[in-house]
């Protein structure tokens, strides 16, 4: 029972200081939202007006003209109520309703490419750690470990080129081509058109670290007492694979991906800025961009409960299957 308490306890601890980092952090960049809306409204090169920045300002919450310390506490205020704000660039939206449109399509395309990269790196892994020394763990360790040093936005710009521009078999920009997205079969084909390019390049890099943390932490367990045991008792070479070696192997990449799933509300920013994808990720980067305090901080905070969350539950699944941790904790 500790040891779940001290669990709920570090959440809670940690949630209220990334809270507070996250206000914190987004107005430590120079510059003034209400000016940046003001130049964007009336052009670059139009000359500042005080009273209309003024106005912004008000119109906006005057987040620049109250003090440090009221805008904490009616931040945290807000939070309570699970009001946001309304967005800079996307005024006069409310916030959730611009992250609503936007979560969805980050859901789906990072969803369902980081279960396949996991179960494909996951198993690709295993086999390499049991097969280790062999052509194929050479070819899958050696070509991984490559891949994985090449910047992701760089295979997604090269990929981009050479199947939009060169070949022009997919579209290089946009979440679809319909003018009235909806549930039909139509919409879903044009939406699963677009995503194939920024799907690609996430299954390519995907996997990587899964299947390199798998291999290696599989055949540290291939040389565990236990292991050898089976082995001297005639136990079968694919019952030791997969019962007593990848079993407790998976353990770790299971936590990993508890992490992953968890930051997956974060949206992949570089990736949806190079094929100007509809999710949050570049949602993120405009925000960051126009100084929109309150689309910048309520994306942050979603993306840092998702993870404390799946930490949280991480822990707590392991505490259930492996007694060991509540008694390394006590």
């Amino acid at each position: 029972m500790r040891y779940f308490l001290r669990r709920i306890g570090f959440f809670l601890a940690t949630l209220w200081a990334a809270v507070t980092l996250n206000f914190i952090i987004p107005r430590l960049q120079p510059g003034d939202p209400a000016e940046i809306m003001y130049k964007k409204l009336a052009g670059k090169d139009a000359e500042l007006d005080p009273a209309k920045i003024q106005a912004l300002r008000v119109m906006l919450g005057d987040p620049a003209g109250a003090s440090i310390w009221d805008q904490y506490w009616n931040y945290f205020g807000a939070l309570g109520r699970g009001e946001f704000g309304v967005s800079y660039t996307y005024f006069p939206y409310d916030v959730t309703a611009v992250i609503g449109k936007a979560l969805p399509w980050t859901v789906i395309l990072v969803g369902i490419t980081l279960i396949l990269s996991f179960l494909i790196g996951t198993v690709l892994g295993a086999f390499a750690a049991w097969r280790r020394n062999s052509r194929f763990d050479s070819v899958v360790t050696l070509g991984s470990t490559f891949i994985g040093t090449l910047p992701a936005f760089w295979l997604a710009l090269l990929i981009l080129f050479l199947l939009g521009y060169v070949l022009g078999w997919f579209p290089t920009s946009g979440g679809y081509d319909s003018s009235m997205p909806g549930w039909n079969l139509d919409f879903i084909a044009d939406a699963a058109y677009h995503s194939f390019l920024p799907a690609a390049v996430l299954m390519i890099v995907g996997p990587i670290g899964w299947i390199l943390g798998m291999r290696n932490t599989m055949i540290m367990n291939l040389g565990e007492d236990y292991v050898r045991l089976a082995r001297a008792k005639g136990v079968p070479d694919r019952q030791i694979a997969l019962r007593y070696a990848a079993r407790n192997a998976l353990l770790p990449s299971v936590t990993g991906l508890a992490l992953a799933l968890g930051s997956l509300l974060g949206g992949q920013i570089l990736i949806e800025q190079v094929f100007d994808y509809p999710g949050v990720g570049r949602l993120m980067g405009q925000a960051i961009s126009n100084k929109d305090y309150p689309l910048l901080q309520a994306l942050l905070l979603f993306t840092i409960v998702g993870v404390l969350l799946a930490n949280l539950i991480a822990d707590m699944i392991y505490g259930i299957l492996d007694p060991r941790a509540r008694k390394a904790s006590s």
